[in-house]
This record gives C-alpha cells, sequence and structure tokens, in this order.
C-alpha cells in the first residue's frame, strides 16, 4: 500500500462522551456512549490513516468530551496556526491545550478575537486546486471571520452559508478532494451558495451526494491520496467516486456519530501549504 506524505493530528478517545448538548445530533444520546466500542472505532481509523499517512498525537484532556474531534482546534498552513474560538463555552476548555501543543513545535499561533467564534477546519476547507478557501458561517463559525483568515493566510476566502442544523460544520457536508473534485451534500446550503459552488466548481469536478449518505456523514471523509476513508457509504457513492479515481475505505464511527462527528472531524491535516 502506496504511503503519502499527509500528516494528520488526532486526539485518543479517553475522554470521549456526549455530556452537554450542542448540536442536533446529540439529542438523546447523553451519557449513551459505549466508551469501549468508540475506542476501537477510533483506533481502526487510526490504523487505517497510518497506512497511508503519518498520524500525530495531541493528548486528550479530562473535562473535554470532544477534544477526540481534531478538526476543529483551528485551521493551519504552513508553520501558520489559526486557534479556534469555539462558539459554546463547553468546547473552550480545548483552546489551550491545542495551542500548546502547537506553539511546543514551533508553529506560530495566531489567536482569533474572542468575539468572533471560528471553528477551524470544521468550518474552512482549502481547496484541492485552486488556491481558495471554503469558509462556513450561519451555525457555528461566522462571516466576520474572514478577513482575518485571508490576512493571515494570504488566500481568497469564499463565503458559503450553511442553512440546515443537522450539517452545522462545514466538513459534515462539504470535503474538496485531491484530485480537485468536490464532494458535497447541496440542500445544506443557502441558494446563493450553491450558486458560488457552480461557479468556481465545473459541473464535471462536482459530485453531489444524496440525503441518505449525507445524513450516515459521508462528506465528513478523511482524504489521502486517492483514497477517501468514511464512516458509511452506499454502493452509489462508492461507484462515483471510483470513477472519479478514489477508493472508498468504509470505517464504522457509530458512537462518534451520536456526538454529530465522523472520519473528518477526528483528523486536523497538518501538512497544508
Amino acid at each position: 500500500m502506496k504511503k503519502t506524505p499527509h500528516l494528520f493530528l488526532m486526539c485518543p478517545p479517553e475522554y470521549f462522551d456526549v455530556s452537554y448538548i450542542i448540536n442536533p445530533w446529540m439529542h438523546g444520546n447523553m451519557r449513551k456512549i459505549d466508551n469501549a466500542l468508540a475506542k476501537q472505532q477510533w483506533r481502526a481509523l487510526y490504523d487505517i490513516l497510518c497506512d497511508r499517512a503519518t498520524v500525530r498525537l495531541v493528548n486528550p484532556q479530562p473535562g473535554s468530551p470532544d477534544m477526540v474531534f481534531t478538526a476543529n482546534a483551528g485551521l493551519l498552513r504552513g508553520k501558520h496556526f489559526l486557534l479556534s474560538r469555539f462558539r459554546y463555552p463547553e468546547r473552550q476548555y480545548e483552546e489551550p491545550y491545542f495551542a500548546d501543543w502547537f506553539m511546543d513545535r514551533g508553529y506560530e499561533v495566531t489567536y482569533m478575537p474572542r468575539d468572533v467564534p471560528f471553528e477551524g477546519a470544521g468550518d474552512a476547507l482549502f481547496d484541492r486546486k485552486d488556491d481558495r478557501l471554503w469558509l462556513a458561517h450561519g451555525h457555528r463559525s461566522v462571516l466576520a471571520a474572514r478577513e482575518d483568515i485571508r490576512r493571515l493566510f494570504k488566500v481568497d476566502v469564499v463565503p458559503l452559508q450553511l442553512v440546515d442544523q443537522r450539517f452545522y460544520h462545514l466538513d459534515t457536508c462539504f470535503c474538496p478532494l485531491s484530485r480537485g473534485h468536490l464532494l458535497y451534500y447541496p440542500p445544506a446550503f443557502d441558494p446563493a451558495s450553491r450558486k458560488r459552488i457552480e461557479e468556481l466548481v465545473p459541473a464535471a469536478r462536482r459530485i453531489a451526494i444524496e440525503e441518505e449518505d449525507a445524513l450516515q456523514f459521508a462528506c465528513n471523509a478523511v482524504n489521502a491520496g486517492d483514497t477517501v476513508v468514511v464512516n458509511r457509504a452506499s454502493r452509489a457513492f462508492v461507484e462515483a467516486l471510483a470513477r472519479a479515481g478514489y477508493e472508498v475505505v468504509q470505517s464504522p464511527l457509530s458512537e462518534f456519530m451520536k456526538a454529530g462527528g465522523s472520519a473528518k472531524c477526528l483528523t486536523l491535516r497538518l501538512d497544508e501549504n
């Protein structure tokens, strides 16, 4: 199996649980995590990624059950790390631990203003073909984050408005892929954002998925080379990606779905340049 140069950050699920409700997926799942199964599922994803990339770890911390979702830690490019400012106080405890991890490794850490909610690579995704950053707002991050991001990373920032509470972060319904394709669920966006996507990404490179796959978080995918790792996917999804040149690997993540996260949420790409 060919190993890619990709580098990811993950956090073991030692303290993972649904301890509060801050998204629709958490409703009815308070204290209902099977910890042994969660650790098994996380390890399976970790092993899949270690076969195809390099994985670094950040130590989990008590009192931060969602720290396992490292995608939300911040936004990284080169040696610049923009720390997230979580909208909900329940997740703000994570911020200093992620700041320390990056500072200890020589990254230049920048802090978004406290009054500008921004949830990192959960809501900000680099395009894989053009020098462009897609930025979502509407649920967790705010549009005011756009200027700080543009100034720090010197990149064209394209705003997209999310309108379905189930898809509360961009990475739950939108995934730029390595060959320049875009995997997305159109109904998660308002009409103006859908039009913007269609104007910037040619039809031949857009892969729109159906609600069945969207609700299994098929867009919340980890892309390493030509491999796309997801929680679950339909045959139609697998065949569509195969036609575009990708291999789909399914790694069940049911325990993390109870908290509103899946494969992409559990990883932060560290080799963004």
